[in-house]
C-alpha cells in the first residue's frame, strides 16, 4: 500500500464508524501525506504577519486612513489584537514584518524590518509594484519561512495588515478565476452600499487599463507589497514541505496566486475558514476546497487559521492517540 492507502487503512481501523470524524478524517489523510507518515506531528507552529501600504487607498476605497496600517502593527507588537489573543491562546509564535509600511518604526519595536517601499503604487495611475519591488517582496515572504523551518517549525499561516487590500485581492482573483469584478468585490473592513459601487467601479476601470500575461507580471500591476510577501512564503513553504494554514480572503487570493505560480503549493494548505467577504466563498470553489469553518469573520490578520489550529491539532491527535478497532477489542462491522 501506498502512505495514503495506510492512513486511510490507520483512520478507518479507529474506533468509530466510518467517516465519523468528517473533515478531520480528511485533514488527518492530508497531513500524513504532506509528511509522509503515519504519525504526523504540528512542530512550532508560527504565524507571520506582513503590513504594507496601498497607494490605492488614496482613492478612498476603505472606510479607514491609511495610518491605521501602521497603528495596528505598532497594537501587533504591544500584544493587544485579536490575533494575539489567538495566537497566544493556541501556542503560535507570532512574527510581525514590515514590508512596506509608510511609517518609521522605532528601532526597538519587535517588528521584522523587511521594507521594500513605503507602500505600493496607485493602481488607478500606475502599476502597483515594479518587478524588482514585487520580488523583493516576495524573497521577504520566503526568508521569514526558511527562517521559521531551520528553527524547526513544519507548520505555518500568514496574516496581513494593509488598509485599502481587499481591492488588490479582488483584482487577482478576477484576473486569476475569470470571475467579474463585482462578482470579487465586497464590503472590505466595513463599506456601505454605495461605497461598495464606486470601489466596484474603479476596480473595473483598473482591470481594464491592464492586461498582464504571466501570474509575476499579474501580481507586481495588481497586488501589494504584503500580498507578495505572503505569495513567496506560501511557495516556500512548500520548498520547505510545512503544512500551510489559510486565512480569509486575502490570504486566498495570495494562495491562489501562488498556485499560478506552482500548482503543487495546493497540496499542503489547509483551508481555515469561509470569510464573510464577498467573493471568499467563490474563490474556495473555485480552487474546489472545503473550509473548516464558517464563523461569519472577515477580519484578516491571520485570525481564521490561529482560531482553525486546534481543530488541526486534533485531527493529528485522533490518528495518532485514538485506538485502533483491534487493540481497544472493539468488534468491527460485518
Amino acid at each position: 500500500m501506498n502512505i495514503k492507502e495506510q492512513l486511510q487503512h490507520k483512520i478507518d481501523n479507529k474506533t468509530k464508524p466510518l467517516g465519523s470524524l468528517g473533515l478531520l478524517e480528511d485533514i488527518a489523510l492530508q497531513i500524513g501525506e504532506v509528511q509522509n507518515t503515519l504519525s504526523p506531528k504540528i512542530e512550532n507552529p508560527a504565524l507571520l504577519v506582513f503590513a504594507a501600504d496601498h497607494g490605492l487607498a488614496d482613492e478612498g476605497i476603505s472606510p479607514y486612513p491609511k495610518d491605521v496600517t501602521w497603528q495596528m502593527v505598532m497594537n501587533f507588537c504591544g500584544g493587544g489584537a485579536s490575533i494575539n489573543v489567538f495566537c497566544r491562546q493556541h501556542d503560535i509564535q507570532l512574527h510581525v514584518f514590515d514590508v512596506g509600511v509608510d511609517y518609521d518604526f522605532p528601532v526597538e519595536l519587535p517588528v521584522e524590518k523587511v521594507k521594500v517601499a513605503r507602500g505600493s503604487r496607485n493602481m488607478r495611475i500606475e502599476p502597483a509594484m515594479s518587478p524588482e519591488e514585487c520580488r523583493a517582496a516576495m524573497e521577504a515572504g520566503a526568508a521569514a519561512v526558511r527562517k521559521k523551518a531551520q528553527n524547526g517549525c513544519n507548520t505555518i499561516a500568514c496574516g496581513e495588515m494593509g488598509i485599502g487590500n481587499t481591492s488588490p485581492s479582488s483584482l487577482l482573483m478576477h484576473k486569476f478565476t475569470g470571475y467579474s469584478v463585482e462578482e470579487c468585490t465586497g464590503r472590505g473592513s466595513g463599506l456601505n452600499e454605495g461605497q461598495v459601487d464606486r470601489k466596484t467601479r474603479i476596480l473595473q476601470e483598473i482591470a481594464e487599463k491592464y492586461n498582464p500575461e504571466t501570474p509575476e507580471e499579474t501580481l507586481a500591476t495588481l497586488g501589494g507589497l504584503e500580498i507578495a510577501a505572503m505569495v513567496g512564503a506560501y511557495l516556500e513553504a512548500k520548498k520547505q514541505n510545512m503544512l500551510i494554514l489559510i486565512d480569509g480572503f486575502i490570504s486566498t487570493a495570495a494562495v491562489l496566486t501562488a498556485i499560478q505560480i506552482d500548482s503543487a503549493v495546493k497540496e499542503n494548505c489547509i483551508f481555515c475558514h469561509s470569510s464573510d467577504e464577498k467573493g471568499h466563498k467563490l474563490m474556495l470553489e473555485y480552487l474546489g476546497v472545503k473550509p473548516l469553518l464558517q464563523l461569519g469573520m472577515r477580519l484578516g490578520e491571520g485570525t481564521g487559521a490561529a482560531v482553525a489550529m486546534p481543530l488541526v491539532k486534533s485531527a493529528v491527535n485522533f490518528l495518532n492517540e485514538m485506538s485502533s478497532m483491534e487493540d481497544a477489542g472493539v468488534s468491527n462491522k460485518e
